[in-house]
């Protein structure tokens, strides 16, 4: 799969999600197999630059060879200095945000609020494509409700402004989350565009990721909350794509090397404050309890000590008995 110049090992892309995919998630879901991670969205606007978790966002991972800046705002002009600042400071990709559906994301008309106003949405394409000389590429929604589904128009928008890529998740904005993802329109993009379209949505497994290229055509797809204290899905589903067996998960062992090497990513990058312990509880619990650790997540969740927190991962992961 090809994004401009770039030939992805994978056409299996991590998601951007916010308070989730930051860069130790990244650095496993890339050594997992996935063929493209994508930052947490950063907020274009100028004023915010300066703050800390603003310039983690826009710092290009020194492990990932192709570092994506994802982009949310609501002003051209502030759209394109954000991805002239993502350019300077080392991404390869610009990729904007069309697709968020949270409440107070779209209440600051941003996100999936664009769809909304297609000449708006016409305007923050063209201002980003030309202001950067990387590939640039946008994650949308099906539309705005189900009334208003237009992600096909957008997306020839953003291939006429010179976009390389587009992701359409398989759900309006009004939907949220709720009910189950759509396909058909990811399908007529395809039809309708010379780029690449990245189908997401409810993608779980390679199962469901080879049913979901057979609609769409999709050149790739792209899985966010599956991943979830699974970051081994993504090589699985890229596995079945190539045409291989499904390496199925790992066993609690192996589970456990890639848990405590997420720790170890996390710490190096966080710190050992109680902040960004807390930060990684949410990972923590949820590689717990795919593995049945309903007890070792109760004592996790409270605990903010690196150390303790190591403990109760080793004790669970390593020990001999129920393996």
């Amino acid at each position: 799969m090809l994004i401009g110049p770039y030939t992805l090992a994978s056409p299996v892309i991590l998601a951007p999600m916010a308070g989730i995919t930051d860069a130790p998630f990244r650095r496993i879901c890339l050594e997992m197999g996935a063929g493209l991670v994508v930052s947490e969205m950063v907020s274009a606007r100028d004023d915010l630059r300066g703050t800390d978790l603003s310039r983690r966002r826009y710092e290009p991972d020194s492990w990932n060879p192709i570092p994506v800046v994802q982009l949310l705002g609501a002003d051209p002009r502030s759209m394109a200095r954000a991805a002239r600042h993502a350019e300077d400071c080392g991404a390869a990709i610009v990729d904007v945000n069309f697709g968020c559906p949270a409440r107070k994301v779209c209440g600051m008309a941003c996100g999936s609020a664009i769809m909304a106003s297609e000449s708006l949405a016409r305007e923050i394409l063209e201002a980003v494509a030309g202001a950067v000389s990387i590939p640039v590429t946008v994650k949308m929604r099906t539309g705005w409700d189900a009334s208003h589904r237009n992600a096909v128009e957008l997306a020839r928008m953003a291939e006429d402004a010179g976009f390389s890529a587009v992701t359409i998740h398989g759900r309006t904005r009004s939907d949220l989350f709720r009910g189950e993802a759509e396909y058909e329109t990811i399908a007529m993009a395809v039809k309708a565009l010379g780029i690449p379209v990245i189908a997401n949505g409810d993608i779980t497994d390679p199962e469901k990721a080879q049913r979901v290229l057979k609609k769409t055509a999709a050149a790739g797809v792209m899985i966010g909350r599956a991943a979830y204290g699974n970051p081994w899905v993504l090589g699985r589903v890229g596995a079945v794509l190539a045409g291989s067996e499904d390496p199925g998960a790992p066993d609690r062992l192996g589970a456990g090397r890639v848990v405590l090497q997420h720790l170890r990513y996390h710490l190096e990058y966080w710190g050992e404050a109680q902040a960004a312990v807390r930060t990684f509880r949410k990972h923590a619990v949820w590689y717990l309890e795919r593995f049945g650790g309903g007890d070792a997540a109760r004592a996790l969740v409270q605990e903010n000590d690196a150390g303790t927190v190591r403990r109760i991962l080793e004790d669970f992961f390593e020990r001999e008995e129920d393996r």
